[in-house]
């Protein structure tokens, strides 16, 4: 009798590639939706709402924090409880928490509100890159990574173009109440998956709660590459979110943009992004992703500090494309990088114990871009942005082990033993 209960709680192992990468694409998706709307609405929220600049600022610091704190739940209970299962568990509760906001009748509940839809989207990055790194072959994992990544990015692009459309007709509050139609989509993903082949068979063998994180930090090589990957998603997400979510109001300050031509650079901005992130897929699987990493972290200092001395809308607007190329294009290699490093009884909790740790120092991104700015000015805070990718590319040459793609650490550290180096490859 026991071993017949035991039989039927055991996950299914079912979930196709294409049903994995559908699903974590979707989710993330969502998530990038819901922050961009929310760097558009500011004004008008401020407005309905009476906030000061501290306060509307500090609700997307809030979504982020809450994110942190969502990671290191949702990581462990998808290690445990399995991937399907708790994605569709952190969209729902991501999902209800927006539609709430479209009730606020003052700062403290729609912080409350946005800190809480943040805890269920703090789940889904993590997630969906073990998921898909499980259910696709291990020399695939640089592009499909790159293809969640990418999903981020389809729902800002989503949000550029919807929100100018919807916003004068069904205002910052109808906005929100869009967020509830992620509840339908956790209800298919969670009666239509299966968990993958890899989590099921990691999961007949599984480990405790304080293990899973002593992972992150079992021996001096892994706590490095900890160390890492929280550097560099630190440095993304801060240059990610302090030029994202200022850069409309600047527009339209400095230069008079109206919602659509913000929206139009914004577009543009986030085609660029998006096209980084698939090419980074590509190149790390073909030449080494930590080159690729090199490559594109220079490329972000390059090009954000030509960002800061434009003045012509015009050029601002081509040059904000090939900006975001290099800016956000390194989002398509964390997924691939984490799970390289981790084995799956831990592999999600790394995943979002160090994404959203990251992503709680760049929720710092926007408090601080608005600060100089305010100080100084927004030329001045766009340069100072451009200096934290020498952080970054520090920590790719002396803290990250040099994985080839789908090759494990355990792996990379025997070949260590018998070389000098490990050998960057495909």
């Amino acid at each position: 009798m026991s071993d017949d209960f035991e039989s039927k709680a055991r996950p299914k192992a079912d979930a196709s590639p294409r049903k994995a990468l559908i699903a974590s694409v979707t989710g993330y998706a969502m998530d990038g939706f819901d922050l961009l709307i929310l760097g558009f609405m500011l004004p008008a929220i401020t407005i309905g709402l009476s906030l000061n600049s501290s306060e509307a600022g500090s609700l997307v610091t809030w979504t982020l924090l809450g994110a942190v704190a969502g990671g290191l739940i949702f990581g462990q209970l998808s290690d445990r409880y399995g991937r399907v299962k708790m994605l569709s568990v952190s969209i729902l509760l991501f999902s209800v928490f927006t539609g709430l906001c479209a009730v606020a009748q003052g700062y403290w509940d729609l912080l409350i509100y946005r800190t809480l839809a943040g805890f269920g989207l703090g789940g889904e990055f993590g997630i969906g890159m073990a998921l898909v790194a499980e259910a696709w072959p291990a020399h695939k994992r640089n592009r499909v990574s790159s293809y969640v990544g990418m999903g981020w990015q389809a729902g800002v692009l989503a949000a550029a173009v919807l929100t100018p459309l919807l916003l004068p007709h069904i205002g910052w509050r109808g906005m929100f109440l869009v967020g509830l139609l992620p509840a339908l989509v956790s209800f298919v993903i969670r009666h239509t998956m299966g968990e993958p082949e890899e989590f099921v068979r990691a999961a007949a063998n599984p480990i405790s709660f304080g293990e899973r994180f002593r992972e992150l930090f079992k021996d001096r090589a892994t706590g490095k590459a900890s160390l890492g990957v929280i550097v560099l998603t630190s440095v993304q997400n801060f240059g990610y979110y302090g030029i994202m979510i200022w850069m409309p109001s600047y527009l339209s300050k400095q230069f008079g943009f109206s919602l659509t031509a913000s929206g139009t650079w914004t577009a543009v901005t986030v085609i660029g992004m998006t096209f980084g992130i698939w090419l980074f897929g590509q190149m790390a699987d073909r030449f080494g992703r930590w080159k690729i990493f090199l490559l594109y972290q220079a490329g972000a200092a390059i090009m954000v500090l030509t960002y800061a001395n434009l003045t012509d809308p015009m050029v601002m607007l081509v040059v904000g494309g090939v900006m975001g190329i290099f800016v956000n294009g390194m989002i398509g290699g964390y997924g691939a990088l984490i799970s390289d490093l981790y084995p799956a009884q831990a592999r999600a909790t790394a995943q979002n114990v160090l994404f959203n740790v990251g992503r709680g120092f760049g929720g710092l991104g926007p408090l601080v871009v608005g600060a100089v700015a305010y100080s100084l000015s927004f030329s001045v805070a766009i340069m100072m942005l451009a200096s934290i990718y020498v952080l970054a590319m520090a920590a790719t040459l002396f803290l990250l082990p040099k994985l080839n793609g789908g090759e494990s650490m355990d792996s990379a550290l025997g070949d260590q033993a018998t070389s000098a180096d490990v050998v960057p490859g495909k």
